[in-house]
């Protein structure tokens, strides 16, 4: 999957979601364990928006790449991570955003496939769950992504999940994918 050209997940099949999602390379950052080196004075915002030293990373390369060495630690805090380094990031809320999501299939045979604003893709399911918490400002709707990292989902993706919950008529409402079902209550 080029990174520099975003795939359009409304014009894909579940066959090609699928194939795009095992050519997805994350180094095993899981694995490494350098020295702490200090702080990346970089910093992700609630909109999903990379920043280092309060400049915007406007190139989606220079994000895609940052994103896949990117680790939370045991205590909680998120660090990019090589074999050789390991500095500190700053994350205002999660460090991915759901921005598009398709819906294959129906009720308990539904697989829901989303986009991130990485580019990367993620299937909902018993692996990659959703969450439906309520924040201070309302509705807080994030999908595991990998390994402590999650992805808030944006707004209008929410929607469209409250959407389908609605039409499965679902008691609590929710949505079913990849044969797990996600209700949507705090």
């Amino acid at each position: 999957m080029p990174i520099n050209a975003p795939l359009d997940l409304a014009t894909m099949s579940m066959t090609e979601v699928v194939r795009a999602l095992k050519e997805q390379h994350v180094p095993p950052v899981e694995k490494w364990n350098p020295a702490h080196c200090g702080d990346s004075e970089m910093r992700i915002a609630r909109d999903g928006s990379w920043y280092h030293q309060g400049t915007l990373i406007g190139r989606p390369e220079m994000v895609r790449l940052f994103s896949t060495i990117l680790r939370r630690e045991p205590d909680g805090r998120f660090v990019l991570v090589t074999p050789g380094e390991k500095l500190d990031i700053a994350v205002d809320d999660a460090p991915f955003l759901a921005v598009e999501v398709k819906s294959d299939g129906t009720g308990t045979d539904r697989r829901l496939a989303f986009r991130l604003n990485t580019g990367d893709f993620v299937v909902a399911g018993p692996i990659n769950r959703l969450c439906f918490a309520v924040g201070e400002n309302g509705p807080h709707p994030r999908l595991s992504v990998r390994s402590g990292l999650d992805a808030l989902i944006a707004r209008p993706v929410y929607y469209e999940l409250v959407e389908m919950a609605l039409s499965d008529q679902t008691d609590p409402p929710g949505v079913w994918s990849q044969g797990a079902f996600f209700a949507m209550t705090a």
